[in-house]
């Protein structure tokens, strides 16, 4: 077929060129040098872009509990952003003199590292860590190490003697008395600096005080936020490698199937544009890498991949008539520009509504992916058109691709194209229904939150959970708090009613599934009434004397009531913190506030890093659903703007929509919970995913406003468009598959959602959608005259061709 054949089969040719194209394609070298110009500036902004993280931006922050918490942090001494440091001895025990100068030089350590709040650090050498005895005269009491302490042996059994009357084992010392804790509060504001806790350079400090520390009498074990997300990003050095080996898939992918080193360049280089641009931006605009958005830039390279298939796609098939590479390039950004702004346009508010999650890393991720789209709209709808016209497609590769479709069939099209007619596209919706049911079916195993214990994100096996399965084997205390706060007026805290309130809640929760042990300010209230009765444990109770409570409220701890005596934190400690757990205790602990709550106390959710982590769950699972709706909404929206059909959006969105349902399934199966890193993949996913749909459904209805019947429309939109797009789906399915090898646990999960998705998404644009079209599409509603068949491309049944011969269309 000549180039005029095609410009007369095609009327697209025959508008009247816009604007855009005018520009773009009339002063080439005026567009190259001002892409190249802003990619430079943005690549130096770019090179200064730095990973980041911040414990206040990874939860929701406006939730009531995070504001209980905030407005009490103050007082909850060591129950929100800490960090736990285990000092194991591989000897007998803790009780030698090396073991406690080692513990002495890392308790000082520490205490220096920025970022840390050292008037709450604790550990056996701090003073606050002190032990409390009755005796005949009276009380006795001081430091647990005390200043008279030399190291010699009478030195050390009165150091032993302490610990055993300090009430700390099993919190700060281990049961077996190996190992001891540095218990680290840190603060998100250096007020040295002024500037927001750098965990990169915290989580390297640890790790040289345990590189200098550690040795064969010495192990040491780290955990807290501050650990995890410093693992991350030291992890992000693999996590680059492995978006490295993507990238080389992909490009050599690219290269088979084109078998043009130049196109396969172009396009690549394209898209690291794409990605250039995006990363300046972000740093432009003040915003960084955390451990989470570190993903987004791949899925943008990954964009404009699928974009720049299309092109390639659109511009080799013009060259196969006889166009030359201007006028190629020229037809095919005519092509695809509206069908790709169509797309790129849902991407972009699909991401931007990411924005309403109010948890700040979601939002970082919502902004890095709304900025990538925007971007991918410039470089591959605009500058890879341009590029493409200078360096063309290799003329081996336009004749390999002449000659693949000359003449023949495709037996896959072929079988493909019968779905459009009603015998099967009625098996194909009944196939996808019960699909559907069993996805529905499944996901209902679906849990918001982390589904194991320790640190999910990372592998079961990181130096990081086998230093919290440590923890939680050798004390009594897990890591997991769950802290409920009783505020009362000042020096309320020792009214009979609120204390014996308090005492109801403890028995009340410490009987549910999943909590290790419940411990209050009663608890030393009771000790201390025993103790001022010549320590006769029969009165280990709560007296009804107002004068009694006031006196002993006084001598409590400060780790478990404040100076004013206005708050006084209920901790509960939980045997993990999965989310089922959490959603018990919350239940528990609600249903209690709400039924015991009077004007003169109130219990307050939530605490400590278990109550934290249940707020941000229940936003998670809030908007969870508010993203569906609100994505497909948009989706739907947009498709119903572009094609005035309302058919024609269900034909896009109901496959889609399969697709997330299956995700769900599959995240149900293998144990992969919805939480703040996963929820913005799903929703990405299904961004990318929609530009199949709009790039196969755009060329049908092209197809079929020329007169094709659906089946010939169908065949002729595989043969062309379904070439690009079923590549585009099993190249970044193969691409991010490759990350299911990483060792950071939340890639692998990430690359095992995105290859399902990229992989269905094709499938539900191929199969679905011609089925829906059989059904919901009237090709009579596109407003063309029904070309006759004798002039349409060859009938192919069954995947075997018919007799006949294409005829040009005039």
């Amino acid at each position: 077929m000549t180039s005029n054949t095609s410009a007369q089969i095609n009327p697209l040719w025959k508008k009247e060129r816009g604007f855009l194209e005018r520009f773009l394609f009339g002063r080439r070298m005026l567009v190259m040098v001002l892409f190249l110009v802003i990619t430079v500036v943005l690549g130096y902004q770019m090179i200064q872009l730095r990973p980041e993280a911040s414990f206040l931006r990874m939860i929701p922050t406006y939730h009531p509990f995070i504001q209980n918490y905030l407005k009490h942090q103050h007082d909850l001494k060591g129950l929100g952003n800490i960090v736990r440091i285990a000092v194991e001895t591989t000897r007998e025990d803790i009780f030698s003199a090396a073991y406690l100068q080692t513990l002495q030089e890392m308790n000082d350590e520490i205490f220096f590292i920025p970022g840390v709040d050292r008037a709450g650090l604790k550990s056996l050498w701090t003073p606050q860590t002190r032990w409390t005895e009755v005796t005949a005269e009276g009380f006795e009491g001081g430091p647990v190490i005390p200043d008279t302490y030399n190291g010699s042996p009478k030195s050390l059994e009165q150091v032993q003697r302490n610990v055993m009357r300090s009430g700390e084992i099993g919190s700060l010392v281990a049961n077996d008395f190996k190992s001891s804790i540095i218990l680290a509060p840190l603060m998100d504001i250096d007020p040295e600096t002024g500037q927001a806790l750098d965990y990169r350079k915290f989580s390297a400090h640890l790790e040289r005080v345990r590189n200098k520390f550690q040795s064969d009498a010495i192990q040491i074990h780290i955990t807290g936020f501050a650990k995890i997300v410093g693992d991350l990003i030291d992890g992000s050095t693999r996590v680059l490698l492995f978006f490295v080996i993507a990238f080389v898939i992909l490009l050599l992918l690219l290269l088979y199937n084109s078998r043009c080193w130049r196109s396969t360049l172009v396009r690549a280089f394209s898209s690291l544009v794409a990605v250039i641009w995006q990363m300046g931006l972000l740093r432009a605009l003040g915003y960084g890498l955390n451990p989470y958005s570190m993903l987004v830039p791949f899925l943008m390279f990954a964009l404009g991949v699928s974009h720049g298939i299309q092109m390639f796609n659109a511009m080799a098939h013009e060259m196969t008539g006889g166009a030359d590479r201007f006028t190629a390039a020229r037809r095919g950004f005519r092509m695809i520009y509206r069908p790709g702004m169509a797309a790129l346009l849902t991407d972009a508010i699909g991401f931007a509504l990411l924005f309403v999650i109010r948890i700040g890393v979601i939002q970082d991720i919502a902004v890095g992916a709304t900025v990538g789209v925007v971007v991918v709209a410039f470089t591959d709808l605009m500058f890879l058109p341009v590029l493409m016209s200078c360096s063309g497609i290799n003329p081996k590769a336009i004749e390999r691709l002449a000659n693949r479709e000359k003449g023949t069939s495709h037996p896959l099209w072929g079988r493909l194209a019968n779905l459009t007619r009603t015998r099967w596209a009625a098996a194909a919706l009944v196939t996808t229904a019960l699909a559907f049911c069993w996805g529905v079916y499944m996901r209902d195993g679906l849990q918001i939150g982390d589904l194991d214990p320790g640190a999910p994100e990372l592998r079961k096996d990181s130096r990081y959970n086998r230093d919290n399965a440590y923890m939680n084997r050798h004390y009594a205390t897990s890591s997991d708090i769950f802290v409920v706060m009783l505020q009362t007026p000042k020096a309320g805290n020792s009214r009979y009613q609120a204390v014996v309130a308090a005492e109801r809640f403890k028995r009340a929760l410490g009987q549910l599934k999943g909590v290790q042990g419940v411990i209050t300010y009663v608890d030393q209230l009771k000790l201390l009434n025993a103790a001022f009765n010549e320590g006769n444990l029969k009165w280990m109770a709560i007296p009804r004397s107002k004068i009694a409570l006031d006196n002993m409220v006084i001598k409590i701890s400060t780790d478990l009531t404040s100076h004013t005596g206005e708050m006084s934190p209920l901790l509960v400690y939980l045997t993990d913190h999965k989310a089922e757990t959490l959603q018990r205790v919350v239940d528990a602990a609600e249903a209690f506030a709400a039924e015991n709550n009077t004007e003169s106390f109130q219990f307050l959710l939530a605490a400590g890093n278990a109550g934290i982590e249940a707020a941000t769950n229940i936003e998670v699972e809030k908007a969870q659903t508010l993203m569906v709706v609100l994505v497909y909404a948009v989706i739907f929206l947009v498709c119903l703007l572009a094609y005035h059909s309302v058919r024609g959006a269900l034909c896009v969105v109901i496959p889609l929509f399969l697709t997330s349902i299956l995700c769900e399934a599959l995240m149900a199966r293998y144990g992969i919970g919805v939480k703040v890193a996963t929820l913005p993949v799903i929703v990405v996913g299904v961004g990318i995913g929609v530009d199949y749909g709009i790039y196969i459904f755009n060329r049908l209805r092209h197809y079929l406003e020329l007169g094709y019947e659906l089946r010939d429309a169908y065949y002729q939109t595989l043969n062309t468009t379904g070439r690009a797009v079923s590549f585009t789906g099993i190249t970044l399915s193969i691409g991010v598959g490759s990350w299911l090898f990483s060792p950071i646990k939340f890639q692998a999960d990430t690359g095992v959602l995105l290859a399902f998705m990229f992989l269905w998404n094709m499938v539900g644009a191929m199969v679905i959608l011609p089925a829906l079209a059989r059904f919901l599409l009237r090709p009579t509603a596109f407003g063309r005259v029904q070309r006759k068949r004798d002039c349409l491309e060859p009938d192919f049944r069954d995947g075997k061709r018919q007799d006949g011969k294409i005829a040009a269309a005039g």
